[in-house]
């Protein structure tokens, strides 16, 4: 005899007269919406790009923080006597043999180690300082526009017109010191109009968005229209140069320090300018500061490639 069944006329439930409850009906969760961060975090983890890029970034910040995990010799301690241009001992690795000697004796695994600090804070103090000041002159001259846009648009040209390697050259001729912070502030000094001219651009097209009006009609203030509402829907092309230029300013820091005008102690540039007096006798003195920084650079800029294909919606 088949089941006999009542219908609840409010519900619309169908249950079975005097059997077991009826199952509720299952609701279906609706999707949830991802964010333009949301989208490019989960491009960034399937990229291999990313992935890549992300680990060797990883070691290079543990080399920069724990040098003393990688070697036990100190980079500016030489013996003539024993280690002058001793050849390197591939077999002994992370001993201070393993690169050899240069021709002060000192081991050149131990300063390739120590060198990876000195490129590695001013790549990073560059990036900082120029993202800062060039965000927050592209955001005044992008959101008040008129006289204010001209006038900073006109000196950041000035500025741009400036060949960058030589008038950072100019500037560090004039310290006869030269520390990592007097090189982050010459770097600094004529790389923000990049990021400038990013910011501004970027600005210019978001504050006629219909959120940043309705924020003005509320009567919001302006440091928190720019700041709450415009400058983080304008971040995205701002990081992207960002990650590609720490790569150049590491390398600009070599190219400075090979020409004797960088930094004063450890870094790969000296190292690489002490090697060329040896080159046919010694090439391990530059080759392996060389393959370190061609790594590092290549590295940062592959990560800088890597978000931007994940923040640009074209490139998907």
């Amino acid at each position: 005899m088949p089941d006999v069944t009542k219908t609840d006329v409010k519900t619309g439930r169908v249950d079975p007269v005097g059997g077991a409850p009826a199952v509720p009906p299952v609701e279906s969760k609706p999707e949830k919406t991802r964010s333009l961060w949301g989208d490019a975090w989960a491009d960034l983890r399937r990229s291999w790009i990313f992935i890549i890029s992300s680990v060797l970034i990883f070691f290079l910040l543990l080399i920069t923080f724990f040098p003393g995990w990688f070697t036990s010799a100190e980079p500016i301690l030489g013996d003539l006597s024993k280690h002058y241009l001793q050849k390197p001992k591939l077999g002994d690795v992370g001993s201070a043999d393993w690169l050899g000697y240069d021709q002060q004796g000192r081991s050149v695994y131990a300063r390739v180690i120590y060198g990876t600090r000195a490129s590695i804070a001013v790549g990073f103090g560059t990036t900082i300082l120029v993202t800062l000041v060039g965000s927050l002159v592209g955001m005044i001259a992008g959101y008040f526009g008129g006289i204010v846009d001209s006038i900073l648009s006109r000196l950041a040209d000035v500025f741009f017109g400036i060949p960058f390697m030589l008038g950072t050259m100019v500037v560090l001729n004039s310290f006869p010191e030269r520390t990592a912070w007097v090189v982050i502030g010459a770097l600094g000094f004529f790389g923000w109009t990049q990021i400038s001219r990013v910011m501004r651009g970027a600005v210019i097209t978001t504050k006629q968005a219909d959120y940043v009006q309705a924020a003005k009609a509320l009567g919001a203030s302006t440091p928190r229209i720019m700041f709450r509402h415009i400058l983080p829907n304008t971040l995205a092309p701002v990081i992207v140069v960002a990650t590609i230029s720490l790569g150049v300013y590491i390398a600009a820091e070599a190219t400075l320090s090979f020409l004797g005008l960088g930094l004063s102690g450890v870094s790969w540039g000296n190292d690489i300018s002490d090697g060329g007096a040896s080159i046919r006798v010694a090439q391990w003195i530059m080759l392996y500061p060389s393959i370190m920084l061609s790594i590092t650079v290549l590295a940062f800029i592959m990560l800088g490639e890597a978000v931007r294909n994940a923040l640009d919606p074209k490139m998907r």
